[in-house]
């Protein structure tokens, strides 16, 4: 086959070069819109089951992406004026740049051409192929080609949100961390990464945002700012953002979730988070769509035409996102009510972080709701979880769309 993929992020990347050992006679070009070496983000998460996927299906990447990410071991919540609480948790980051490096080389070790610099905007520059894979992400060009068909929504969250780096390794734990301020409150993420750098996500309500200036704040004034708000946690140590070319702001978002009615039109199938986005709050991004890029070649590899193994792609991955597209809006909508349980002591705060994708926590008073978790063995609760929150997603978007 003749296969383009537009976007050279972890989903296209891992597809080309799947498909090239399966099978090195396709002909594979990997567009990607951004110079070499230039990527917005700094660390990813993962988990012992993303590397078992690379493990089984590419050992040679696998090997060098494991090598090359650093484990964390503890989940650490700090609220502003009270103890700490942590407990144990364990995944692993990668820098986003290093993945996509070592994904890159294998690609092109392999006989993928992998273009830089190559923007598409009109499917008439593609190259001619039987397959075009739109992977460049939730603001997907070639998907907005035919966004009819794809039956694309969108929904914008509520809270801003920064990704930013720091100069201070966090070692093995991932942080949460609430600070206070005049107009509400701010949190980060934070984590670290292979050498002496980590990821600090920054995320408040609009009022908060809009409130310290951050809306006309310059990029520099906006560092200092997070880090005296932070400084406890930075402990004297600098954040690190990327301005966009031309701006001179930091670049603050709205989370957005996506999805598609349908995955495929004709010959272009969507991937990754050009076929779903969900919350990064619940770090997932990395890992679906690079479980995309797998079930993508198994079905081509399986099936006798395209279209039938388009389909049984699409089909697949709907059915396995469904529980995960539920949780990261209850994850999202916890996050968007922070109020509601910033008040309760550290270690019950910490309880309701950790089950914030229930679909029952957001219609329960938070103590009743910890109580429950106490007196109830977890496995029942994750079982409640899942029968109840794709249908109690279903209820509450049909509400929102009412109101």
């Amino acid at each position: 086959m003749k296969i383009v993929c537009v976007g050279g992020g972890p989903a296209g990347l891992y597809f080309s070069l799947l498909m090239k050992r399966r099978d090195p006679r396709h002909d594979i070009t990997v567009l990607e819109r951004n110079p070499a070496g230039s990527t917005y983000g700094f660390g990813l998460t993962a988990w012992d089951d993303l590397l078992d996927t690379l493990r089984r299906n590419d050992p040679e990447s696998a090997r060098t992406i494991s090598d090359s990410a650093a484990p964390w071991h503890l989940q650490r919540v700090e609220v502003q004026g009270k103890r700490p609480v942590q407990t144990s948790g364990s995944g692993y980051t990668i820098n986003r740049q290093r993945l996509l490096d070592i994904l890159a080389e294998r690609a092109m070790d392999l006989g993928v051409r992998v273009e830089f610099e190559r923007p598409v905007m009109s499917l008439d520059e593609l190259p001619e192929a039987d397959l075009v894979v739109a992977c460049d992400g939730v603001n997907s060009r070639i998907r907005e080609l035919d966004g009819q068909h794809f039956a694309t929504q969108v929904h914008d969250g509520q809270n801003k949100y920064l990704w930013l780096g720091t100069d201070k390794s966090f070692d093995d734990a991932f942080i949460y961390a609430f600070v206070p301020t005049d107009f509400g409150w701010m949190w980060c993420y934070a984590y670290g990464g292979a050498g002496d750098s980590s990821t600090f996500v920054v995320e408040c309500p609009p009022e908060v945002w809009a409130g310290l200036g951050f809306d006309v704040m310059s990029a520099d004034d906006s560092l200092g700012l997070l880090e005296k708000l932070f400084e406890h946690q930075l402990d004297g140590h600098r954040l690190i953002g990327k301005v966009k070319s031309g701006a001179a702001s930091l670049p603050w978002l709205n989370f957005r979730s996506l999805t598609n009615g349908r995955w495929y039109a004709g010959k272009t199938v969507l991937m990754g988070d050009s076929a779903h986005a969900i919350s990064f709050n619940i770090g997932s991004g990395t890992k679906l769509a690079m479980q995309d890029a797998v079930a993508l070649a198994d079905e081509i590899q399986r099936r006798p035409d395209l279209h039938s193994a388009l389909e049984a792609y699409e089909k697949e991955r709907k059915a396995k996102l469904r529980l995960l597209q539920s949780e990261a809006s209850f994850s999202v909508r916890w996050f968007e009510n922070v109020s509601r349980y910033i008040d309760l002591e550290p270690d019950q705060f910490f309880t309701l972080l950790r089950e914030r994708r229930s679909p029952l926590l957001p219609h329960m008073a938070p103590l009743v709701y910890v109580r429950l978790h106490q007196a109830m063995e977890s496995a029942v609760l994750r079982e409640l979880r899942r029968r109840v929150g794709p249908t109690a997603r279903a209820l509450y978007s049909r509400r929102k769309v009412a109101q």
